[in-house]
């Protein structure tokens, strides 16, 4: 077989809505993992051809990509899976995709963009919800408002995937992140709250450390982000109590446990739950003398956006529509392909003179 998909992880949550949406667009991905076990059946159920590697094998990953021109990664953590799969993309020379929202995976993937250039691949991290509507938003803001300094993104979501709930544990331990004159800066959990007005009505909101501190960045050029999740009171409280507890979290025996008691317990959002939520996203750039532009985006609920998204760009990535090197989804595909996936409400107004930050 020569040229197409690989997507690895299929027999994740998110791998699986993947899949399924490849299909449906008329894809035909073959599907892989790292145990034979797990892949196989899903393979037989949806039709598809599948391989078995583990991705910390470089000879054995590099020999299994080969024959293909893309990869989507959706096995996490990424920051566990995310450098070994690039290493054998790049020794393969297959483009690499995958759906991290990662703030230190993002980092990693654009300091080996000059090794992807090199090597004629594409590199697309964060190609589902995390973070193609920040991204997209945070770029139509700055066009807006060109002399933007100061960037503020805000989401509200739903109920997490064991994956997802993994990933979090896997950042619990670090703290909050902001960017501060370029710089990525280090700060408590929930280090802020804000108010936002989402499309609904407003909610309270809690910094954390998402994606587009790095890529909104490198989309937008504004030196100074923040970037906020919506969250209860209690939820709040919660994350700053993790302050206390934080260094035990990064204990590896503690962390295993914990994973155990995700995978038994947390099972995501089911059909019903997926079709009727929709998720919601808000920026507001601002320049000096209080000028300022905000924007919002309603999009599928986020799982579901996901495997839109993932899908949409692989299809552009395997037709050739982006060059060599490590790109943000605005910087591959433009600041309104949010827009061309199924689902998406976007509105930018007018820039707005005045007003509070």
């Amino acid at each position: 077989m020569t040229g197409g998909l690989l997507l690895y992880g299929a027999n994740g949550y998110t791998g699986r809505l993947i899949l399924e949406t490849a299909l449906r667009a008329g894809l035909q991905p073959v599907i892989a993992g790292r145990r034979r076990e797990a892949i196989e059946p899903v393979a037989r159920s949806a039709g598809v051809d599948f391989r078995v590697f583990d991705l910390a094998d470089r000879p054995a990953s590099s020999r299994a990509l080969q024959p293909f021109d893309a990869m989507l990664l959706a096995a996490g953590p990424f920051s566990r899976t995310s450098s070994p799969a690039l290493d054998a993309c790049l020794a393969a020379r297959t483009a690499y995709l995958d759906i991290t929202g990662e703030v230190a995976v993002f980092e990693a993937l654009f300091e080996r963009s000059e090794e992807a250039k090199a090597a004629g691949i594409a590199v697309l991290p964060g190609v589902g919800f995390d973070v193609v509507p920040t991204d997209c938003l945070a770029a139509l803001l700055a066009h807006l408002l060109p002399d933007a300094d100061r960037l503020t993104l805000a989401f509200r979501g739903f109920r997490p995937s064991p994956g997802t709930a993994k990933t979090m544990l896997q950042g619990a331990g670090s703290g909050g992140l902001v960017r501060i004159g370029g710089r990525l800066v280090a700060v408590p959990s929930a280090w802020k709250t804000r108010d936002i007005p989402f499309a609904d009505r407003t909610r309270r909101a809690m910094t954390v450390p998402w994606g587009d501190l790095s890529t909104a960045w490198r989309s937008t050029g504004i030196p100074n982000i923040e970037t906020y999740a919506a969250a209860s009171s209690s939820a709040i409280a919660s994350a700053r109590r993790l302050r206390l507890v934080a260094p035990v979290l990064g204990w590896g025996p503690l962390r295993r446990v914990i994973e155990r008691v995700i995978v038994s317990r947390v099972s995501g959002p089911s059909v019903e739950e997926r079709s009727r939520e929709r998720y919601q996203v808000w920026g507001r750039a601002e320049a000096s003398g209080g000028r300022a532009v905000e924007g919002r985006v309603t999009t599928l609920e986020g799982y579901d956006f996901t495997a839109e998204s993932a899908v949409a760009s692989a299809r552009r990535v395997l037709a050739g529509d982006v060059a060599p090197g490590t790109w943000t989804p605005a910087q591959a595909f433009g600041a309104h392909f949010v827009e061309t996936i199924r689902g998406t409400v976007c509105e930018v107004p007018s820039r707005t003179e005045g007003g509070p930050p």
